[in-house]
Parts: structure tokens; C-alpha cells; sequence
């Protein structure tokens, strides 16, 4: 990664991303010193411009980012960061320093069928997505059916509570056939957008 330093000063922008929410959490600054400190610790450094030193985030709080990954911009003179945050990121306790809530409960579907793929390639014992991988599209294709007649049941008899509990059964197991037939839930989302726009 050969970055433009020179532009700022010897200093670049980093923008802090959470890695799984993809909400904007921060915008910091880095020089060599700090960004080297971050890839050596795997918790992001910057320079402070007001203490005029390397300042890891948390180092007082305990509220550390996690590094995930490092992209560089076009021009080779800003960053985007990924992480995992420890606790809020802001000063003010705030989630992010823009005074939002980190969350998106929608994206734990990608982290769902991200585990599910790693269980297919990996296959643990003991493992109730495993059992279902080993007993082939037959049993996973029967709980899908089981698991949407369920899901009607408990629609109809107007328990909402008991509606959310199956439809959930409903999601994960047909994530389940979907990896073994070699597709994500992102390929839903992509037919679903395609009938959306005609």
C-alpha cells in the first residue's frame, strides 16, 4: 500500500466502518506511525492533531476498534476502515460520532449465512447445521416445507409471539438449502430486486 501522505502534511483521512453494520462510525487521522501501529496491534491508532501523539481509540475507555480490513481510495491519500467495535465509539457514549445507533438487524441475515456456509466447509460434530448437511436435500427441502406449514399455523391462530418463532425456524432452514445448492440469501434479494424494478 504506497499512500500520498504528502497532501495533508504527512497526514491522511481514515474512515471508520463497522464491518458488519457498514454504518459510518468515525472519521480519524492517520500518519505512517499510525497506521503501522494499527496493522502491527490490529486496534486502529491515530495521530491526534490536538495531543499531537499516536492515540489508539480506547486506550482510556477500553472502547477499542478491532481491526478487520484497510482499503485505500483511488487517489492513494484516504482510507476505509473496518472494524469490530468494543463498546460506543463515541466521546459523548453515543454509538458513532454522528449521533447514530450501529445497527441494521437486517445485515445479521449476511452474518447467518456467513456461519452457515463455514459450517458446510468445515462440518463440525455436534452441530444441528451439520446434521442437516449430512442428511442431504431431502431432510432440508422436508423442514423447509415443515417449517412454512408451521409458520401458517401460527399466522392464522393469531399468535404473533409463536408466528416470529417459526417464521425464524422458516429463514435459517431455508438458508441451509440454499447453501447446499451452492446459493446465498443474497441471490433472494437479487431476484426480489430484479421483480421489483419492473
Amino acid at each position: 500500500m504506497k499512500l500520498d501522505f504528502d497532501k495533508m502534511g504527512g497526514l491522511i483521512p481514515a474512515i471508520i466502518q463497522d464491518d458488519k453494520t457498514n454504518k459510518v462510525l468515525m472519521l480519524g487521522f492517520m500518519n505512517c506511525e499510525a497506521l503501522a501501529k494499527t496493522q502491527e496491534t490490529g486496534k486502529v491508532t491515530f495521530f491526534s492533531r490536538t495531543k499531537n501523539r499516536l492515540w489508539t481509540k480506547g486506550e482510556e475507555s477500553g472502547n477499542f476498534l478491532q481491526l478487520v480490513s484497510i482499503a485505500e481510495d483511488c487517489d492513494r491519500d484516504t482510507l476505509l476502515i473496518k472494524v469490530n467495535p468494543e463498546g460506543p465509539v463515541c466521546h459523548t457514549g453515543s454509538d458513532t460520532c454522528f449521533n447514530e445507533e450501529n445497527k441494521e438487524d437486517i445485515l445479521f441475515l449476511k452474518y447467518l449465512q456467513d456461519f452457515i456456509v463455514r459450517r458446510r466447509q468445515e462440518m463440525p460434530e455436534g452441530s444441528y447445521t451439520t446434521a442437516l448437511f449430512s442428511r442431504g436435500i431431502e431432510r432440508m427441502a422436508q423442514k423447509v416445507g415443515e417449517e412454512a406449514v408451521e409458520t401458517v399455523i401460527e399466522a392464522m391462530s393469531g399468535n404473533d409471539e409463536r408466528l416470529l418463532y417459526e417464521g425464524s425456524d422458516l429463514l435459517y432452514h431455508l438458508i441451509v438449502l440454499l447453501t447446499y445448492k451452492g446459493y446465498r440469501i443474497e441471490d433472494l434479494a437479487n431476484e426480489l430486486e430484479k421483480r421489483h424494478k419492473q
